[in-house]
């Protein structure tokens, strides 16, 4: 399982609408080539977290559920957690 904290998250983004851009292409496939990009879900991805870890490095989150629902459940939730995933082994899927 994982937890992300509201003050992790930069940004959440649509795959479909954002990932056609070559700026965000390029950040994806940096990001997947510097091993920061962790896919939580065996579906078809409906969107992608960028979070900024108290530790400074940068994780991509790829993930089922749609943005619009990651976004009401961030602002929705008291506590500072916003989704947990469920996944039992990495699964290496491309972007592009």
């Amino acid at each position: 399982n994982i937890v992300i904290h509201r003050k992790e998250i930069i940004g959440i983004f649509d795959i479909e609408n954002t990932s056609t851009g070559k700026i965000t292409k390029d950040f994806l496939k940096r990001a997947e080539k510097n091993k920061e990009v962790i896919n939580v879900s065996y579906k078809m991805p409906k969107s992608y977290i960028v979070c900024k870890l108290s530790d400074d490095r940068q994780i991509v989150y790829i993930s089922n559920i749609s943005a619009a629902t990651l976004k009401k459940r961030a602002l929705g939730n008291e506590d500072s957690r916003v989704e947990y995933f469920e996944f039992k082994k990495k699964r290496n899927i491309s972007l592009y």
